[in-house]
């Protein structure tokens, strides 16, 4: 079977891409303008929260794709070696938006503006018994090495798990004991990648970027919560991407199986995020501490409850009653108008993580930020189109690949 190998960029992918990311431009120059030049310290942080909010949730989605690699990886799986190159590609955007989210992370932590980190403040934290508490966590230093360390350590890792499998388009291995030390070495990578994951998205990454915008309030789920919506985000961009390169006639060896377990990631991980979102919003509604409830006031019940209750519909809901049957798993349309919609979802769980620790009695128009979020797709629709067509779409060589040819559920 003669199969197209390489990925060649159309110029309407480029075109479109190159016009996301204008309007990103656009929509940010219009929000310094209206916002971020202010001399009002609310309408500037008003600027800065939709940089966090764009630049964190789209760097974190586009790391999953690297922890769907290494978690895949580590547990020897190969059904997906067929569409491997997409999640490669998605996870090559890291660096790129890593660099862009780091800018936007320091500027906040160090600038003048506190408004989106209170704890920021000395004078604020002084004679303040919480944040006094957890100054030796949430302190400037702190947070500006760790996030570095952060998105250098995804940025490399993620440069090894794609050289190492690279490596073998051009060199096959030579005999069974060659094969069995490349799994071995891409495991013990893989296993690295794991624990440095662990250790930021699964803990302390969302404390930092993202619980801190409420600084007095805490919960143990947080990071759970937070790897969850992100994750499920992840899968569904690799979907879009599946899709996209299967219409495009791409991918003969990715079939309707594959992409059948796709979208049961995509349904498990909204379930999870589900369990979640009510684990935590259950248990501190139940014991009705007033430090608790108060982060969830003006998401569950004040201005942002409609945002909040519809990104419950769409993260739960839809997924629940569009996704669980069989077919619609294996169906383009249906799983690329979930994909879509998931991402959204999210994209809006995101926002009422940030912005009511920001504007608490009134929700900021969301032109803008969805103009920022426009201008982020385009640069993974670039950057990710561009990985894609620097190596074969199937990873050749690889001991695992007649695995994937051969799947079936």
């Amino acid at each position: 079977m003669s199969i197209r190998e390489q990925f060649t960029v159309p110029k309407k992918y480029n075109t479109v891409a190159f016009a996301f990311m204008a309007l990103g431009v656009l929509a940010i120059i219009g929000l310094y303008i209206t916002s971020g030049s202010s001399s009002d310290v609310h309408k500037q942080a008003r600027f800065w929260g939709s940089l966090l909010h764009n630049g964190v949730y789209f760097l974190l989605i586009c790391n999953a794709a690297m922890f769907f690699i290494c978690a895949t990886t580590l547990a020897w799986g190969g059904w997906q070696m067929a569409f491997r190159r997409v999640p490669e590609a998605i996870s090559a955007v890291v660096p790129v938006i890593g660099v862009i989210s780091g800018a936007i992370l320091l500027a906040i932590c160090f600038g003048s503006n506190h408004e989106l980190y209170h704890w920021t403040n000395a004078e604020a934290v002084k004679g303040d018994d919480a944040l006094e508490w957890k100054k030796g966590f949430l302190n400037k230093g702190f947070f500006a090495g760790w996030t570095v360390f952060t998105i250098v350590a995804w940025s490399l890792l993620g440069y090894k798990m794609r050289k190492l499998s690279r490596s073998l388009d051009e060199k096959p291995l030579e005999n069974r004991e060659s094969a069995k030390k490349y799994i071995w070495n891409n495991t013990v990578w893989a296993a690295a990648y794991i624990v440095v994951f662990a250790l930021t998205v699964m803990s302390s990454i969302p404390w930092l970027w993202l619980m801190s915008i409420d600084a007095h309030w805490y919960s143990t789920m947080y990071s759970w919560y937070t790897f969850s919506s992100s994750f499920v985000a992840g899968m569904s961009l690799i979907c879009l991407f599946v899709v996209f390169l299967k219409n495009n006639g791409y991918l003969e060896y990715t079939n309707e199986e594959h992409l059948h377990d796709i979208g049961k990631f995509m349904f498990a991980f909204s379930i999870f995020w589900t369990y979640l979102w009510f684990s935590q919003f259950m248990l501190i509604w139940y014991a009705n501490i007033p430090e608790e409830t108060t982060y969830f006031k003006p998401r569950a019940s004040g201005a942002y409850s409609g945002v909040f209750w519809l990104m419950f519909i769409i993260n739960f809901l839809a997924p629940l009653l569009l996704l669980m049957r069989r077919g619609s798993k294996r169906k383009y349309s249906t799983i690329t108008f979930m994909a879509v919609l998931i991402i959204f979802g999210h994209w809006l769980d995101f926002y009422q993580m940030v912005f009511p620790g920001i504007s608490p009695n009134r929700v900021p128009l969301m032109v803008y930020d969805l103009g920022v979020a426009l201008g982020f797709v385009g640069l993974i629709m670039f950057v990710a189109g561009r990985a894609l067509s620097k190596s074969p779409l199937l990873a050749k060589n690889h001991p695992f690949v007649k695995e994937s040819l051969i799947h079936h559920t």
